[in-house]
C-alpha cells in the first residue's frame, strides 16, 4: 500500500509525524501512535506507518518538542539515537541504577560521556512519575482535538496506542478524553487509580513477563480496574522483556510483536470501524 507519510506542524504548538493511506481523503478512523521515552525516532515512524498502512490515519506527536516544533538539543534525534546506542550495549540496568550507568559512562571518552549523561537527564526529568505524565495531558489532548478534525477523520472514531512512556499515556488518556474510543497500552505503566474512574472506552495491555518493573504492578491495575467496572484485558508474554515491540532493541521479541500487532489490529477494527456519530 503507498502511504503519504510528512513531519507536520498541527497547530497550536503541535509537532507529529503523520501518516495515512496514500489513496484514502475521507472516512479513516485515527490513532494517536504514542512514543517511547526516546522521542518519535524512526522506529515510532515506521510504527505509524503501520498503522497507516492497516487504514488508519495516524498522528505521532512530538511529545518533547517546544512551541516552536523543536527539542531542547539533549533531546534531538541524534542525542537520543546515542543514547539508545549506548544502553542497548550496557547491562539492563543501566537506566536505573546510578553505579551501574557511572560504570558503563567511565568506558566512553569525555565528551562523549558529557553528552549522554546530560541526555540521560534530560529525559529522565521528562519520564517515570504520574506528575510527569500529567504534564504531557495538555499535549495529548490537543493532538487528539486536531487529529478529529483532519478531513480523513472528521466524524469518525479515534483510538490511542502507546510504547513504554506511551503505552502509560495511552491509559491517562483514556481518563482524560471522554471521547476516546479504545486506548492500547504496551508496556507501560498504569494511570493514577483516582483516574480510572473516568475512562469510558475498551482498554487492552501487552507486557512482557520479564519486564518486573512494570508488569509487577499488573495485578493491581487489573483488580481496580475490574472494581471500577471498566473493559481491560492484558497479556503477559512469559519469554518476553521490556520493549519487546521494538525491533531496534536487543529485547525485540518476534513472536510477542506478531501477536500482539495482530490483537492490537483486531482491537482497533473493533472499536473503531464505526463512526463517531453512528456509537
Amino acid at each position: 500500500m503507498s502511504i503519504d507519510a510528512e513531519w507536520i506542524s498541527g497547530g497550536d504548538g503541535l509537532t507529529g509525524y503523520f501518516a495515512r493511506p496514500a489513496r484514502a481523503v475521507a472516512g479513516l478512523p485515527g490513532l494517536l501512535v504514542l512514543q517511547e521515552a526516546w522521542g518519535v525516532d524512526a522506529h515510532i515512524e515506521d510504527v505509524t506507518r503501520r498503522f497507516a498502512a492497516a487504514g488508519y490515519a495516524a498522528f505521532a506527536p512530538d511529545l518533547f518538542a517546544g512551541s516552536d516544533g523543536t527539542r531542547p538539543e539533549p533531546l534531538s534525534r541524534d542525542r537520543l539515537r546515542e543514547l539508545v546506542a549506548f544502553v542497548n550495549d550496557s547491562p539492563p540496568t543501566v537506566w536505573s541504577d546510578p553505579q551501574v550507568r557511572e560504570a558503563a559512562l567511565a568506558k566512553r571518552a569525555e565528551a562523549e560521556r558529557q553528552r549522554l549523561a546530560e541526555t540521560h537527564a534530560a529525559v529522565s526529568s521528562r519520564v517515570g512519575s504520574p506528575e510527569k505524565q500529567a504534564a504531557y495531558l495538555p499535549r495529548l489532548r490537543a493532538s487528539a482535538a486536531w487529529l478529529r478534525e483532519r478531513p480523513e477523520t472528521r466524524g469518525q472514531r479515534i483510538g490511542a496506542v502507546g510504547f513504554c512512556l506511551g503505552g502509560g499515556l495511552s491509559a491517562l488518556l483514556a481518563a482524560h478524553d471522554r471521547d476516546l474510543g479504545a486506548a492500547v497500552i504496551f508496556y507501560g505503566s498504569a494511570p493514577p487509580a483516582d483516574a480510572l474512574a473516568a475512562i469510558r472506552c475498551p482498554v487492552r495491555g501487552f507486557y512482557g513477563g520479564k519486564d518486573a518493573r512494570i508488569t509487577g504492578g499488573l495485578p493491581a491495575f487489573v483488580e481496580a480496574m475490574r472494581a471500577a467496572g471498566k473493559d481491560f484485558e492484558p497479556r503477559v508474554y512469559p519469554e518476553a522483556g521490556h520493549a519487546f515491540f521494538n525491533d531496534g532493541r536487543p529485547t525485540y521479541d518476534v513472536a510477542a510483536t506478531r501477536d500482539a500487532f495482530a490483537r492490537t489490529l483486531a482491537f482497533f477494527h473493533d472499536q473503531l470501524a464505526s463512526s463517531a456519530a453512528a456509537g
